[in-house]
Formats: C-alpha cells, sequence, structure tokens
C-alpha cells in the first residue's frame, strides 16, 4: 500500500468522528425537555423528522466510516508488523461488522501494537483501557463517547505521520 493510500483511508477516522457529532447534534437539535410527556416527544418528532432523519443518516455513515477505517488499520499493522498480526487484525473487521463495533477491534489493535510496537506502547495501553472501559456496563458510555472518537482521532494520526518503514522497524525491533 502507498503512502498515498494510507493517508486516504486514515482520513476516514476523523471524517467518521465528525459525522458522529454532527449526527447527535441534529438528532438532540431542539430536542424535547427531560420530563416531557409522550404526546410532546411525538409532536417534537413529527415536526423535527427531517433534522432526526438526517442526524441518523449522518450517525450511520460515521459507523460504516468507523468500519472502513478500521479495515484500514488492520492492512496497516498486518504490513507493517507481519503475518504475525493477521490473525488478531482479522478481528478488527469482523468484530466491527459484527456489531461489538468498539470492545474487540480496540483489544486486538492493543494486543498487536503492544507485541510489535508497531504503534507507541502507551497508545496500545490507551486502546485496552478503553476497551475494557467498553466492557463495564455502567461507565461502558464513557469508552463510546469518549474514548472511540479519541482512539480513532489518535491512531489516524499515527498513521498520517509515521511512514511505514519506520512502523516496520519498530515491529522489527519489537
Amino acid at each position: 500500500m502507498s503512502t498515498s493510500e494510507n493517508r486516504r483511508w486514515a482520513l476516514v477516522g476523523p471524517l467518521s468522528v465528525a459525522l458522529w457529532v454532527v449526527g447527535i447534534i441534529l438528532i438532540n437539535r431542539n430536542g424535547p425537555a427531560d420530563h416531557s410527556t409522550g404526546s410532546q416527544i411525538l409532536a417534537w418528532y413529527k415536526s423535527d423528522s427531517d433534522s432526526v432523519t438526517l442526524g441518523a443518516w449522518l450517525f450511520g455513515l460515521g459507523c460504516i466510516g468507523f468500519v472502513t477505517f478500521i479495515a484500514g488499520l488492520r492492512v496497516r499493522l498486518a504490513e507493517a508488523a507481519g503475518p504475525a498480526s493477521m490473525l488478531p487484525g482479522l478481528a478488527l473487521v469482523g468484530a466491527a461488522m459484527a456489531g461489538l463495533a468498539g470492545i474487540l477491534p480496540l483489544a486486538a489493535v492493543a494486543i498487536v501494537a503492544w507485541r510489535t510496537r508497531v504503534l507507541p506502547r502507551w497508545w496500545a495501553a490507551f486502546a485496552g483501557l478503553v476497551a475494557a472501559v467498553l466492557v463495564v456496563g455502567p461507565i461502558g458510555w464513557l469508552g463510546l463517547i469518549f474514548g472511540v472518537p479519541l482512539f480513532t482521532l489518535g491512531t489516524s494520526l499515527f498513521v498520517l505521520l509515521r511512514s511505514p518503514e519506520r512502523m516496520r522497524t519498530a515491529a522489527a525491533a519489537a
């Protein structure tokens, strides 16, 4: 994969985060009050159905972008770290498509990055921490709202700023 191809898919990460944020803003724009009655909520949906639909559509496109980002990351990890990273790397795409959009992909990145040093170890630890937080029900929302977007943006930056040769050298030294 050429450097320009790496940059193309790596830019999908920040685009996905932007689509998530805009989608959530549109869905919640002029939303009903916290203690609204059912009829007030229904009236809000009817009056703002275009905004809600567009917001949901944009959020869904962001989710598709995240799957694309994870698929590109799998290729990048395999390219830099060699065949040893392929098995956990395959979990990245499969898990994202199976509905566990954060837990398994982040855990797989954490394991591969920690073992191969394709990404800094502290970033691998962060990915593992976010995956662990996603598993814990009462605080999983923190990982979803803050952890997954931060992981996506940070990993995009590492891919954009680090050359594949540098990543291969780090993986070979591990």
